[in-house]
């Protein structure tokens, strides 16, 4: 009888072609990060919920409405992680990374938790990579970190789908300006406004320029903007921001209604989005976040980065690299498995990909060779054990020639 148990609602399992697509993602970022001279870290699946609740803002969908957040046997309140930066940030002062060798850049890889609506490319338990620079506050690292987020693109085959929109979230005095300007706006279309969205406007005008509700989105499309409120500071570092992803030759346009969701953010803000996915167009989002290692108990950190959901980046990928094809040895008798099993060890040692038949008649195994798609099979009987070799046949060309034992490795490279 069929087991009745599934995967929990919102989440789902990794096999097959969706676990190939799933690490190629991962590889192919973890490579390209490093080109970059990101080094990985890994923190806990679950933090205290403080990391996230003075982090992210008590306001945010986030934190209001979608954490996973329990209290443990000793009465601790504890949130399984929403989303990767704040827990980054916790490390760099847990383990007193503030002093000297800064900027660190971090890369970071796993899986995140949101208790949302399943929808195309979105599960409640889903996975993410991410790059942080910490300690930058040069427009520089902002371009550069968006230019290691489109290399990597570049090297999944999907950049050709997605579009990089930018914009400014401007400093705290341009923030300040913006918000008196929009709550003086809002204030006069209250009763037009969702009842999240009013709540938000005596909380945190701001996030109604991030509401999905119809009737928001017509108010938000004639408030006022952040581009009329920036300092000249901050208007410099838009500028140097946009000039320098010229030089690293990262096509954007600009999209002045780009509102990051989390309050941490400040200054640039950007959007990697796709028209290949339904509504649910973001596949790479970040931007900087100048307070976050503060509200950690560090030094002020000026710090920028991203993160991507793995799921929608694999959903964009054509297929992912096919494994390499193995070897079989097969054993003819059972004189011969011990020869057989030396020479598949052998072989996985020089990094030859090798499997040995574990059962049945020659017929049997090389029955099982072919469902393994198997490029060759080593065929080792009781005589060619006592001589120290092997028949070698190539399964594509069907041609067979013996082949010395200790030459097999070298034989078999690079096929």
């Amino acid at each position: 009888m069929a087991s009745q148990l599934q995967p929990a609602r919102g989440t789902r399992d990794l096999v097959g072609e969706d676990f190939a697509r799933h690490h190629h993602v991962i590889t192919t970022a973890r490579r390209i990060a490093s080109l970059y001279g990101f080094e990985e870290w890994a923190t806990p699946i679950f933090e205290d919920t403080r990391v996230f609740s003075r982090s992210l803002g008590e306001t945010s969908d986030v934190v209001s409405k979608e954490m996973y957040t329990f209290p443990d046997r000793g009465g601790d309140s504890l949130t399984l992680r929403p989303e990767g930066t704040a827990g980054i940030c916790r490390a760099l002062v847990s383990n007193g990374l503030t002093q000297g060798n800064l900027p660190r850049k971090v890369f970071y890889a796993g899986p995140m938790f949101r208790y949302e609506r399943p929808q195309k490319g979105r599960y409640r338990q889903f996975h993410q990579i991410g790059c942080e620079i910490l300690g930058a506050s040069e427009p520089l690292s902002d371009a550069e970190a968006i230019a290691c987020g489109w290399h990597i693109q570049e090297e999944l085959g999907i950049s050709a789908g997605t579009v990089l929109e930018i914009n400014t979230l401007g400093d705290a005095a341009s923030r300040d300006a913006h918000r008196a300007a929009l709550v003086s706006y809002f204030s006069g279309h209250r009763e037009a406004l969702s009842a999240d969205s009013q709540t938000r406007l005596e909380k945190n005008p701001l996030r109604i320029l991030d509401s999905k509700d119809p009737g928001d989105k017509a108010l938000v499309a004639d408030a006022p903007s952040i581009h009329d409120h920036l300092t000249e500071a901050a208007r410099a570092h838009y500028d140097a921001v946009r000039r320098f992803l010229d030089g690293f030759g990262v096509p954007f346009r600009v999209n002045p209604n780009i509102v990051r969701g989390l309050d941490y953010y400040s200054h640039t803000a950007f959007e990697f989005v796709t028209d290949r996915l339904g509504a649910q167009g973001t596949v790479m989002a970040g931007g900087r976040y100048d307070g976050l290692v503060e509200e950690m108990g560090g030094p002020h950190t000026p710090s920028v980065g991203w993160a991507a959901g793995i799921e929608r980046l694999s959903m964009l990928c054509e297929a992912a690299p096919a494994a390499p094809r193995p070897v079989a040895v097969i054993p003819v008798g059972e004189g011969a498995e011990a020869a057989a099993i030396s020479a598949v060890q052998l072989l996985r040692r020089a990094g030859v990909a090798a499997e040995v038949a574990y059962k049945g008649n020659t017929k049997r195994r090389m029955e099982r060779a072919n469902k393994l798609n198997a490029r060759a099979a080593v065929l080792i009987g009781e005589d060619e054990a006592a001589r120290g070799v092997a028949q070698l046949k190539d399964l594509d060309a069907g041609t067979q020639r013996e082949v010395a034992l200790a030459e097999l490795a070298t034989a078999l490279a690079g096929g």
